[in-house]
């Protein structure tokens, strides 16, 4: 955003009021409503504003020098001052008030949101991608989308009504690689699957119900894996659309945990493609 309601840019003062309309607008963006109208979203933590920074997406970063003892971090801070961008600086207090962390780093920005269609996707020979279906829970969204990224994944879709990838939970558990990973929301699963045929993605579907174990498929990329919501895994049109791999389960529990079961299936594609590469 271009403009706002309060006047902080290069301000050496410190705020000391919960009352300030910077603080109570963080406050608002934990709705998504807020969220989806104002384009931005709020983020905390060393690592996620300085990935923030690195991709241009910060319109304020918030600095409590109190609780922000990293050198690195306040070096940044002062870079970020001297080339014109917009730093406010609050006390403790006030920080700890908007923090959801039991032991705050004293570093927050907000940030706009990137915006990623289907067709910007990148394709590649190695593309690997994860596609949720009406995916619940917000630390799940985050971790998965953390997981693509730590296997050099190509993005994460989502599909019809799932959680919001900007959720305070989400950003946190994602540790910023919100700005390193592409996330595409799709209303219509249909045009995921014509996208795949057309760019000639494999698509590989998990159930408990399958014949083949998730070790035992060779995955061709490049490849993406759908995975259904928490409670009622994928649906049988879904299913069909794809090669589907089960992971075994012998104890007394009946799945795993959706972000569990995503990282095993991407690692797997990842150890296949390594051990193809010696």
């Amino acid at each position: 955003m271009d403009e706002s309601p309060f006047k902080i840019q290069n301000s050496k003062s410190i705020i000391q009021s919960a009352a300030n309309p910077l603080i109570k607008r963080i406050r608002a963006l934990a709705q998504r409503k807020v969220r989806r109208e104002q384009g931005a979203f709020f983020v905390e933590g060393i690592r996620p504003v300085w990935l923030a920074v690195e991709h241009g997406r910060v319109e304020v970063i918030i600095s409590a020098p109190e609780l922000l003892t990293s050198g690195a971090a306040r070096h940044m801070v002062e870079q970020q001052v001297a080339a014109g961008g917009r730093v406010a600086s609050v006390s403790r207090a006030v920080f700890e008030s908007i923090t959801e962390r039991d032991h705050p780093s004293g570093l927050a920005a907000i940030v706009t949101m990137p915006h990623t269609e289907l067709a910007q996707l990148t394709i590649t020979p190695t593309s690997l991608f994860v596609a949720l279906h009406e995916v619940g829970n917000p630390g799940n969204l985050g971790t998965i989308i953390r997981s693509v990224d730590a296997v050099g994944g190509s993005g994460v879709i989502l599909l019809g009504a799932s959680t919001d990838p900007y959720h305070p939970t989400a950003v946190k558990a994602s540790m910023g690689t919100l700005f390193t990973v592409p996330v595409v929301g799709l209303e219509d699963s249909a045009a995921l699957i014509a996208w795949c045929q057309a760019q000639r993605v494999n698509v590989y579907t998990t159930s408990d119900r399958a014949e083949a174990l998730y070790w035992a498929v060779r995955y061709q990329l490049p490849a993406l894996l759908l995975f259904g919501s928490e409670g009622e895994g994928l649906e049988a049109a879904l299913l069909q659309q794809g090669h589907a791999v089960r992971i075994p389960m012998s104890g007394s529990a009946d799945s795993l945990n959706l972000s569990v079961a995503t990282a095993v299936l991407l690692y797997e594609v990842k150890r296949q493609q390594e051990s193809a590469e010696c």
